[in-house]
């Protein structure tokens, strides 16, 4: 480890005023330390939020819910509401990591990282979600932007993400046994409106398939997400699974997932 200044303010305004003099936003710390300690990450100053309790917490807001940034994965994997309303959300967040990351991790954490395999963007963005920053509202199709890459600017800060209620929805995730990172996740909602599908570990990022869900819109059956054809050319490959083998991936989970949110 190298010498930085280390800040914990204990407004949000004062956050916000170290993060925009250049400050490096500390949430769960989940990434960010292990990227120091490789030296991939050399932040001059950490503004640890932990102290920020109005960034934390879980509400009602009509017939959705709103998570705080700073809510730990642990409070939203055991949190009732979020099991009542959206009990994949959830399931998402108990999935994450292993009990140390899920009592550390954050939401806005993980948003703002936005790791190509991590599990909350692809709940974010099957659910439609609207992530709250200290200056506007960002829906989660204009959120993510690739490879660790956000709309967030420069001095800018996640404060809460709103979530609204589907009629029904499920994850499934094959996970690296290491890591617990998604070899390939799917998570499956029916919004009312038409079916969202969100991919994540196949790609340079969260995406969701418009294959499944115009098949999934016309009859929401592991039948139809079975016949959709998962294109692998755009697709990773590594030493942990070829493209062709994520494509087939996609495939199962989206069945899985469907099977599962269907009953």
């Amino acid at each position: 480890m190298y010498a930085f200044a280390f800040d914990r303010p204990t407004t949000l305004q004062n956050a916000l005023a170290l993060v925009q003099a250049g400050g490096q936003p500390l949430a769960g710390g989940q990434t960010l330390l292990a990227s120091m300690k490789l030296r991939l990450a050399a932040p001059e100053r950490l503004v640890d939020l932990a102290g920020l309790k109005e960034l934390a917490g879980i509400r009602k807001e009509g017939a959705g819910l709103v998570i705080g940034a700073m809510t730990r994965h642990a409070d939203v994997a055991e949190n009732r509401e979020v099991q009542a309303a959206i009990p994949a959300l959830a399931a998402v967040a108990a999935g994450i990591g292993d009990r140390q990351v899920r009592a550390m991790g954050t939401l806005g954490g993980s948003l703002a990282n936005n790791d190509p395999a991590a599990d909350y963007p692809a709940a974010v963005l099957a659910l439609g979600a609207t992530i709250v920053t200290t200056g506007r509202e960002i829906a989660a199709d204009d959120f993510f932007q690739g490879l660790f890459a956000t709309a967030l600017q420069d001095g800018e800060m996640i404060t809460a993400v709103r979530f609204p209620t589907p009629k029904r929805a499920a994850w499934m995730k094959f996970h690296q046994p290491a890591s617990r990172f998604a070899l390939i996740g799917v998570f499956v909602a029916d919004t009312g409106s038409g079916v969202r599908v969100a991919v994540t570990g196949g790609g340079n990022g969260v995406f969701r398939h418009p294959g499944l869900e115009a098949a999934l819109s016309k009859i929401f059956t592991p039948e139809a997400a079975a016949s959709v054809h998962i294109d692998a050319s755009d697709l990773n490959g590594d030493l942990h699974g070829s493209a062709e083998y994520r494509a087939n991936l996609i495939s199962v989970m989206a069945q899985r997932a469907v099977a599962k949110a269907a009953g």
